[in-house]
């Protein structure tokens, strides 16, 4: 292979290896698709206070087995977000498992010299990268009825199962055409 088109493909692989990259101007994820993700900041619940409204969740930025036992035995995410996403969602602490329901998507994806946004509705429930619903967390206060409050910390990557496929159209950018105005006015002749 000469080695131009050597480059080329070592340029074009990693774009063709990953499915869930803005095709267009379109963020398309298939149905049961499943992302790597964590929270933004810790999450606790207790008996007392036992569901949580708009969790962030980004994708997760590095998977560590130790954060979480059950990653061991699971599967990796066969799909990736742009890097720069935030994910809401509805926490509720069930028999000592935290389940997220996640139900909003903005992402700020790079196409080009083009930065796209995307943001829309979503529907995913988390798991375990092991295939179990709800996510562990750490027991921080128990007593002779069991766990009573726990807590869910940035550093344990899971994962989120789309209910359905997602396809979420680009959003104009003001920010983008603000910068081409100025660009072209930079590059207009003085008079």
């Amino acid at each position: 292979m000469p080695p131009t088109l050597k480059r080329l493909a070592l340029l074009l692989a990693p774009g063709l290896m990953l499915p869930s990259l803005a095709m267009g101007d379109t963020l398309r994820l298939p149905s049961e698709a499943r992302l790597d993700v964590q929270v933004v900041d810790t999450l606790s619940l207790s008996q007392a206070t036992p569901s949580q409204a708009n969790v962030l969740l980004k994708p997760a930025t590095g998977r560590r087995s130790g954060d979480s036992p059950s990653n061991a035995d699971g599967q990796e995410a066969a799909h990736a977000l742009p890097s720069h996403c935030l994910i809401t969602s509805d926490a509720r602490l069930v028999e000592g498992r935290i389940r997220l329901s996640a139900n909003s998507l903005t992402c700020i994806g790079l196409m080009g010299d083009a930065r796209e946004i995307y943001s829309g509705k979503l529907s995913a429930a988390a798991r375990e990268a092991n295939g179990d619903f709800g996510v562990e967390a750490t027991c921080t206060a128990s007593n002779e009825q069991g766990c009573q409050s726990v807590e869910l910390r940035p550093a344990h990557a899971f994962q989120l199962e789309l209910g359905q496929a997602l396809a979420i159209e680009a959003q104009d950018n003001p920010s983008r055409r603000l910068n081409e105005q100025r660009l072209h006015a930079d590059e207009a002749p003085a008079q």
